[in-house]
C-alpha cells in the first residue's frame, strides 16, 4: 500500500510504499493482549514483602507455663495468632517477568502497525531533528501534526537514536520516542497518534519482513 508523506506543515510531499506483510496484516487481538501483557509484566518489581514468625524480633520462651493453666499450648508470641506476630502465606519478593515467544511478538507489532495504518492514526511525516534540543523547538514542529486533543498519548517512530529530539521531548508525557527496531507494544497501541519518519518506514518494511 501507499502513504503519502506529510510535511511539517501537515501538506502532502510524496508517496511512500507500506509494505503489506507489515502494515497490510488482519488484525488479530490474542497477539496484542498477549505482547502488552508480557511488557507489563516485566515491568512489575515484585518487592513486596511479609515477615513470617521466623522474621519477627522476639524471644523463643514460651509466654506462659505449657501445663496447668488451662490454656492451649503456645510456643512463642511469635506466633501468627497474636498481635505483633509472623504472617501466614504473605507476599515475598518473586520475579513475573517471562519471554514471550519472538515470532508472538513479531506478529504483535506487525498486527499493531496494521491497525494503526488501517483506521488512520498512522501518518508518515518527512524526517526532522531538533539541534536545539529545547522542548519549544520540538513543540513549534509538532503543532500542526499533534493537536491539543490528540496530545494525550502521541509516539514518534524515529529510524535511529536521535539524542536530539529525545532530550527535547523528555518533558512532555505525551510523548514518547521509539526505534523502528525496538518498539513497544504498549506505547504504540495506546498512542493516539503514531508519527512514522520517512527514514524509518524502509527500516520497517525490512525489519518485519516475512523472513
Amino acid at each position: 500500500m501507499e502513504r503519502k508523506v506529510v510535511s511539517l506543515q501537515g501538506k502532502e510531499l510524496r508517496s511512500v510504499e507500506l509494505s503489506d506483510s507489515v502494515f497490510g496484516l488482519p488484525i488479530n487481538e490474542d497477539v496484542i493482549y498477549y505482547a502488552i501483557n508480557n511488557e507489563l509484566a516485566n515491568l512489575r518489581l515484585g518487592t513486596a514483602d511479609t515477615k513470617t514468625r521466623s522474621d519477627v524480633h522476639g524471644t523463643n520462651r514460651r509466654p506462659y507455663a505449657q501445663k496447668g493453666t488451662g490454656r492451649a499450648r503456645q510456643g512463642d508470641n511469635k506466633s501468627p495468632i497474636f498481635v505483633g506476630g509472623g504472617t501466614v502465606f504473605g507476599p515475598h519478593p518473586r520475579d513475573y517477568s517471562y519471554t514471550l515467544p519472538k515470532k508472538v511478538k513479531r506478529l504483535a507489532l506487525k498486527t499493531i502497525l496494521s491497525l494503526k495504518a488501517q483506521n488512520g492514526t498512522l501518518s508518515v511525516v518527512e524526517d526532522f531533528t531538533v539541534e536545539s534540543g529545547k522542548t519549544k523547538d520540538l513543540v513549534q514542529k509538532l503543532e500542526a501534526l499533534a493537536s491539543d486533543k490528540e496530545a494525550t498519548r502521541t509516539v514518534i517512530v524515529l529510524a535511529g537514536d536521535d539524542a536530539d529530539v529525545k532530550r527535547a521531548g523528555r518533558n512532555l508525557p505525551w510523548l514518547s520516542f521509539l526505534s523502528f527496531n525496538r518498539l513497544r507494544a504498549h506505547d504504540l497501541f495506546y498512542g493516539r497518534k503514531v508519527l512514522v519518519l520517512e527514514s524509518a518506514i524502509k527500516g520497517l518494511n525490512e525489519f518485519y519482513a516475512d523472513k
